[in-house]
């Protein structure tokens, strides 16, 4: 799609990115010649993803949509720019998806090849069904397999060919067209000097008029398994894709709309790409929410498992916040848009994944390189081998069997696929449990930390107050949460809001309320002015603080939590205490960190007291409290220059620098946008465990990327060598090639199954 963001140039210009959906792409040779075409263009930047079958193209507004597109069809290729309208257009869209239809259309053509390639392998391998004349039926066969099967092939060399390159096809045409044309020589004119000469390393049918030998069964057979190859490839690429289709198919497709003055409203039924923000909508039980939104009326629980990997549905009511793609699990809700289009949480989510799948490893980039100069490397392997066997004296056909073998047996397809379909699975995988990935160098990053540091507010705690004792002295403890949960009632601070949770409803009324700066607040609560704040605001009304609650206050203090003072009829009656609560699974979260070799660390702004308290909680041993929001960066930046590769975990505005500057910047999905933006990693519910979860699932990608590569450049060092010797048959070499790619791609699917 073409993103409409644009992002600082250079001097007064700004470049925009863009992206091409590129079709005739059959290797990744071609995603490179399609990438320096691009990047010719002044002041372009083009990163073109074979396994994506996409370009990302940051370009000056000098050179427009239409030059891009222009030179990729003058590199041989067709593009396009897709629409995001067409996303999630429903299930008749999806059946009319080209690649689906390419896909369908590649099946055809492959089970029409088998059919016809079997009989013909049978008749070349079994010596009792070569009966007189088998060789012309043979031909008849194998003339549409090698002809109108392979014509995806004998195509795009063709293309190619016009524009002065090769690719992986230039290789299968040549060389299917070599096995076909050799045969059809032998059959019409009979023995060519040394063609009935045999190879003993060579699988091959020998005339019994002796006219010579024929490679009917290799030119069906290594169109056959290419195709069949070629199928497996881009199955598996779509199924790799499979887990970003599902999340961008999430929004709902229609809504139903409030119309109409207050108290006389209409529900509408419209398009989802309707909605405004601002706009009143209703959501039933079993529906998806459209949109992000804030829930005006009604109560229910919500099931966003498929955006956050929470599998537990969250409730929510008037004044909370909901995804749009979540579905409504409960009751009715009338809900309030905030967010429509591209900057809801699920199109951005979407974004980050798309532009995660569209980056390169630097180990990739190397395989790109390789991949650029193999074909033309390979052609004059094939050459030279020929010339080698026939400069020892061997017959023709051994020597040409062993060059077809090493035109065949080359793919570099294996290469471009080892990274992009990792990461394809990889981050579709990271989506489906909350965590999204920007790019393949975060890859590299996760395989190198040692330390992560904690942000203790939102990260490791849960970032609201909440009321966790009351110690009453003179009144029961009830009594002292009712009355000053009742005046609290009157304020907006965090403290405040805590007490009034702590107790339950209905709470008495309030006289004459009135703030104190910085002590606390007064009022008249069931006929009594009762006080609630520091303990200088009883001091100075005259109010006296007995032994207990001293003590309580002392104690409160010390393990780092806030203490509020209570009292009504000349003395202190109680102390609330209230803490910034541990979250549950920090302390399993920190456990699985050292678990991958990390050194957890606390860092605080928080006193040194408070922070020793929930490092103990949680299992930590190093704690940095005391530390203003501009000083995190300095802390990160000390343990990187004492030789230590640093992650930062943070939520918050304050956290946004610290993990811009770690090496790797983990942020939490309930934290800040800022803080968001900053950050490599991104975990969309609050959960510390995903953090362990996420580092697990880099580091298994980056595995299944260097595992690919490993087996990709392996199978070329072993099998070119094999058939240069003349120890593979064309048919063989092509199996071989075809499953090189199927197992890179198989490969990678196994990270669907992380958990």
């Amino acid at each position: 799609m073409a993103s409409p963001t644009t992002t600082p140039g250079t001097g007064t210009e700004r470049s925009t990115d863009t992206e091409l959906a590129i079709t005739g792409m059959t290797c990744a040779s071609c995603a490179n010649r399609i990438e320096r075409k691009l990047n010719k263009l002044d002041g372009v930047t083009a990163t073109v993803n074979y396994a994506t079958e996409k370009a990302r193209v940051t370009h000056p507004p000098s050179v427009g949509t239409d030059v891009l597109l222009s030179t990729v069809e003058a590199a041989g290729y067709s593009a396009t720019v897709p629409q995001a309208a067409s996303r999630g257009a429903g299930a008749d869209a999806a059946s009319e998806d080209p690649a689906d239809r390419e896909l369908d259309a590649l099946r055809q053509r492959l089970i029409v090849s088998a059919l016809l390639t079997v009989p013909v392998v049978a008749l070349a391998m079994v010596p009792a069904w070569q009966f007189d004349g088998w060789q012309w039926i043979s031909l008849t066969l194998a003339s549409p397999v090698a002809v109108w099967g392979a014509w995806p092939f004998h195509r795009a060399a063709w293309a190619n060919l016009r524009h002065g390159s090769t690719t992986m096809d230039t290789l299968v045409s040549v060389g299917v067209i070599a096995a076909y044309t050799w045969s059809v020589v032998a059959l019409v004119w009979g023995s060519a000097g040394e063609i009935g000469m045999t190879h003993p390393f060579r699988i091959a049918v020998e005339r019994t008029d002796g006219m010579g030998n024929i490679y009917l069964e290799a030119a069906t057979g290594v169109t056959t398994f290419l195709l069949a190859g070629r199928w497996f490839e881009k199955r598996s690429k779509r199924r790799a894709g499979a887990a970003l289709r599902a999340l961008l198919d999430l929004g709902a497709k229609d809504v139903a709309v409030l119309r109409g003055a207050p108290g006389a409203e209409t529900e509408v039924r419209v398009p989802a790409e309707e909605l405004a923000v601002g706009t009143r909508f209703v959501v039933r039980p079993g529906e998806k929410l459209a949109t992000d939104g804030v829930v005006e009326s009604g109560t229910s629980a919500v099931d966003a498992s498929m955006l956050t990997g929470e599998p537990v549905p969250v409730e929510v009511g008037p004044g909370d916040e909901v995804v749009g793609g979540c579905v409504n699990a409960g009751g009715r809700l009338v809900v309030r848009a905030t967010r429509v289009g591209g900057d809801t949480q699920l199109a951005q989510m979407a974004r980050l994944v798309e532009e995660a799948q569209a980056g390169k490893a630097s180990v990739q980039r190397l395989a790109d390189r390789v991949s650029g100069v193999f074909v033309p490397v390979v052609i004059a392997l094939a050459v030279g081998t020929l010339g080698f066997w026939l400069g020892t004296g061997v017959q023709t056909s051994a020597a040409f069997t062993a060059a077809v073998a090493v035109l065949i047996i080359a793919c570099p397809c294996a290469l471009g696929l080892a990274t992009p379909t990792a990461l394809l699975v990889g981050t579709g995988r990271g989506a489906q449990l909350g965590i999204l990935i920007r790019g393949p160098e975060v890859l590299e990053s996760t395989r190198q930390v040692d330390t992560v540091v904690l942000d203790k507010t939102g990260t490791v705690t849960t970032g609201v107050m909440a009321l966790v004792d009351v110690v009453a002295d003179g009144a029961t403890p009830e009594e002292v949460r009712r009355r000053a949960a009742a005046l609290e009632s009157g304020s907006e601070h965090p403290i405040a809001k805590a007490v009034v949770a702590g107790a339950e409803a209905p709470l008495p009324a309030v006289e004459g309320f009135a703030n104190v700066p910085g002590l606390g607040v007064s009022g008249t609560v069931e006929g009594c002015e009762v006080l609630v704040g520091r303990p200088a605001l009883l001091a100075d009304r005259g109010l006296e603080l007995h032994a207990t609650l001293a003590a309580a206050l002392d104690e409160a203090r010390a393990a780092g939590r806030t203490p509020v003072v209570v009292g009504w009829e000349g003395r202190a009656r109680g102390v609330l205490v209230v803490s910034d609560t541990v979250k549950e699974t920090s302390a399993e979260a920190v456990a699985e960190l050292r678990r991958l070799g990390l050194r957890p660390l606390l860092l605080t702004g928080d006193n040194e007291q408070s922070a020793r308290t929930v490092a103990d909680a949680v299992g930590i041993e190093d704690v940095v409290a005391d530390v203003l929001p501009a000083d995190k960066v300095d802390v990160v930046r000390r343990l990187q220059e004492q030789g230590r590769v640093v992650a930062m975990v943070g939520d918050g505005v304050n956290d946004a620098a610290a993990l811009a500057q770690a090496d790797l910047g983990i942020a939490m999905g309930t934290g800040t946008d800022i803080a968001i933006e900053a950050s490599d990693l991104t975990l969309v519910r609050g959960d510390l465990r995903v953090a362990a979860d996420a580092v697990r699932l880099s580091r298994r990608t980056l595995g299944a990327i260097r595992g690919n590569l490993f087996w990709a450049f392996g199978y070329n060092v072993a099998a070119l060598p094999l058939a240069a010797a003349g120890l593979l048959t064309p048919m063989l070499a092509g199996a071989a090639m075809a499953l090189s790619s199927v197992f890179v791609v198989s490969n990678s699917l196994r990270l669907r199954r992380f958990t």
